[in-house]
This record gives structure tokens, sequence and C-alpha cells, in this order.
């Protein structure tokens, strides 16, 4: 007789988590197909439909909803459980799975990510980019990486490096035809890179300084949702553009970008990495948490601060 087991219960809350079966089979590690053919056993197993399913959604049941919010806490506690067992480990192994968006990533990748995998491979890391902000114990993650000041206030968090900067940039070529913003009105005469956010909405350029502050909605002929696209636009001359200093700073340095309005973009909120408070976390954790808090203090490897 089938007995669904614990990787098929992780399935549904994936599922129910992304409302999606192909990003879910992303995070689970298995193809679409497969996931798909277990959480339909499951159901023929369980005689009822857990999930609503259409070509463009997927949604729980009435019955799906009562399941995850049944075998939700539990599982949590069967992770917990494992994780207090991990702990004891000599050699960090297992799984660590970490939420953050894609400067961030890119920020962290090299002076942590990868130096902790050189010192322990046996841990595998599943490092995840989206630019809303998620609930990391709700979705699974065991670490979130966005500025400090949205960092959630029931997380742990530690600094990572110094504080970001905004930076608005144009090409030489553009500004060999165009007179160099001095202040934020003059981006009216202008053509910017817009940019749409996750949650569909059109950003403001937010500039500040001192107790002077401005929301710039811009014009431009172009409206992207990635900054590496916007990158391009702005090294082709298409207009300005609006970055997290990170995105651009090499270009800056090159020459190849120029920057202006410098004295709009103050100090932002360094980047931190945070975590729930758990009990028991496994020796991978307790030293990916280690080594964070090593780089944050400047002693690590390639710490983040810029040249």
């Amino acid at each position: 007789m089938y007995q669904p087991g614990l990787n098929d219960l992780e399935a549904v809350l994936a599922i129910s988590r992304r409302s999606s079966f192909r990003t879910a089979a992303v995070d689970l590690g298995m193809s679409t197909t497969a996931l798909s053919n277990a959480i339909g056993k499951l159901e023929r197993e369980l005689g009822v439909r857990l999930f609503n399913r259409t070509t463009r959604s997927v949604s729980l049941t009435d019955a799906g909803r009562r399941f995850v919010d049944q075998i939700g806490p539990p599982l949590q506690d069967i992770r917990d459980a494992m994780n207090g067992v991990r702990s004891q480990q000599a050699i960090p192994s297992g799984t660590l799975r970490i939420n953050t968006f894609a400067t961030a990533a890119r920020e962290i990748l090299s002076p942590l990510v990868l130096a902790f995998l050189r010192t322990h491979p046996q841990v595998h890391v599943d490092l995840v980019t989206e630019g809303r902000l998620v609930d990391i114990v709700a979705e699974g993650f065991d670490l979130g990486v966005r500025s400090a000041d949205l960092v959630p206030s029931d997380m742990i968090a530690i600094p990572l490096g110094p504080p970001q900067r905004y930076a608005v940039v144009g090409s030489r070529d553009y500004f060999d035809v165009h007179d160099r913003p001095r202040v934020p009105p003059d981006l009216a005469g202008h053509k910017c890179i817009r940019v749409r956010l996750p949650n569909g909405a059109l950003y403001r350029w937010a500039l500040r300084k001192g107790d002077q502050s401005a929301q710039i909605d811009v014009e431009g002929p172009i409206t992207l949702d990635e900054a590496s696209l916007a990158r391009t636009a702005v090294l082709e001359g298409i207009g300005l553009g609006f970055f997290i200093e990170a995105n651009v700073r090499a270009d800056i340095e090159a020459g190849t970008l120029i920057r202006v309005l410098e004295d709009w973009t103050p100090p932002l909120a360094p980047l931190a990495l945070y975590y729930p408070g758990r009990r028991n976390p496994s020796a991978a954790l307790k030293t990916f948490i280690g080594m964070a808090r090593e780089l944050g203090r400047g002693s690590g490897p390639d710490a983040l601060a810029p040249e």
C-alpha cells in the first residue's frame, strides 16, 4: 500500500509557497513532471484534490489549505529535530537555502558564498534571487540578504560591508550632446531609463541632499526591470540610469560611465544577512553565519568594501 513520505509532504508545501509546479520543482531539485506525478499520486491516495490547476495558475483547494495548515507545524518540528542532530556534526554538510536580490547576490557571491564552499565542500548552497521581499521562514529559506533597513524586526541580522549608495550615471557619448544635470529638476530635460518594480509599479528616482529630498518620475524611451539590462542601455547612450552603486562602480572607475548628482545620493543602509533565531541550527548554518560575521567585521576574504 502506498504511504506518503516526507518528500511528498515537502512537495505540497513547496507548491503552496510558490503557487507554481515549475518553480517548486526547481526548489526541490526535481523535474516538473516528476513533481506533478508525485502530487497526483498523493491526491489519489487521499481521495481529494489539493490544488486547483489551470494553464496560468496553481492554487490550493479548501481541502489543500487545511492540509497545508495541519502538516506545516509538524514538518517544521521534524526539520528542527534534524537540524539539532546536524548541529552536532564535526563536518558541516547538507543544503543552505539563501534568498536575496540580484545585486546583493553579486556582492556576496565571491567573498562569502564561494569562499564558504571552498572550505566546506560537503555543503550545497541554493541561492535564489528575486526582487520581492519574502518571508524566508514561510518559504523554506535558511537565510536572507537585504538592505539592513528592510530586515524584519524578529530576525537576527549581520551587517555585511559598508553602507550602499545609489548612483545616477550616463555614458560619455550621451554627455557629448547633453548638459550634465546639477539638481534633480534638471532630469526633466533628460532621457532616462525607467525602472519597473517587482510589484509592477514604476520607480520614482529618490534623491536627497541634507534636509532636501526629491522623488522624480523620470521620462525616457524604455522601461526595464533588471539592472544589467538598464546598464547596457545606459552604456549604449540611450539615457541616464539610476543604479545601486555596486552595479556600475567598475564602469565609473573605468570612465565609461560618468556619475552626476553625486551630492544627491547619500549613503544608505548596508547589506545584511539575516536569519531566525533557531534553537538548533545545523553545523553548516552556524559555520556560514560565523564567516558572515567575519566578513562584516572586514576581516573575511575579499571583504565587500570597495577598493
